[in-house]
């Protein structure tokens, strides 16, 4: 399989709207795209009163086909805690290889899967690992997607840097105007974070919905670069 690794420099930042709209953007291109989370935890209750998980109906609209909502993500949390933490309150106890294993039934399906992380790059996954390990085992380019706000420069730099100790092509930064307004920083953060090696900085994205990100140029740019990554580091 290949595919991308969306990761974040913190928790809601924009990382399954992106995934959702990259995917999008993907099948327009006529690739045949899967989604991937390998947990999710923190559901709401939806206005008819059953449990649902936004983040996952946004990744499974995303692929068109509701018939494959339990393969964008088998394990499913209620509290909205580190999930190990949300499972260690349901009496459950969460696996790096179940989690690979879900990923796999990707495999007759798609060509292309878009992985969303959990929280941050270092954000835990299991009692004894984190986002980066699981993104590791996969060897997959990373996509970084940072807040466009103050702090982001420290955030990105710092999760850059932690990608490429891990090994891990580096796709590039997209920031993203998460809360609709950013503050003074914004003009300077994506020259800032070039110059002290943050990488490429895809672009900005400004956006309040998926819908809105799909107009965006810049996701054009964020599609091109996450491909030719995919192309250049597939394993032969």
């Amino acid at each position: 399989m290949r595919g991308v690794f969306i990761t974040g420099t913190d928790t809601n930042v924009g990382k399954t709207c992106l995934a959702a709209a990259l995917i999008r953007a993907l099948r327009s291109r006529g690739v045949r795209v899967g989604a991937y989370k390998p947990v999710c935890s923190g559901a709401e209750t939806a206005a008819h009163g059953s449990v649902c998980w936004p983040d996952i109906d946004a990744l499974t609209e995303a692929i068109g086909d509701s018939d494959f909502d339990e393969l964008v993500c088998p394990t499913r949390l209620t509290a909205p805690l580190a999930p190990p933490v949300a499972a260690r309150l349901e009496g459950r106890e969460l696996s790096l290889n179940a989690m690979l294993a879900g990923l796999r039934c990707w495999e007759e399906r798609a060509d292309f899967i878009v992985v969303e992380g959990v929280g941050g790059w270092l954000c835990p996954l299991t009692a004894t690992e984190t986002v980066r390990d699981f993104a590791m085992t996969l060897g997959w380019p990373v996509l970084v997607i940072a807040a466009q706000r103050l702090g982001t420069i420290n955030h990105t730099l710092l999760t850059v840097e932690s990608v490429r100790q891990a090994g891990l092509p580096l796709v590039g930064v997209a920031l993203n105007e998460a809360s609709g307004d950013p503050d003074a920083s914004a003009a300077g953060n994506a020259e800032q974070i070039e110059r002290y090696g943050g990488g490429p900085i895809l672009g900005v994205l400004r956006h309040s919905s998926i819908s809105e990100l799909q107009q965006d140029e810049t996701l054009i740019s964020i599609s091109d670069a996450v491909m030719n990554s995919s192309r250049q580091f597939s394993p032969s």
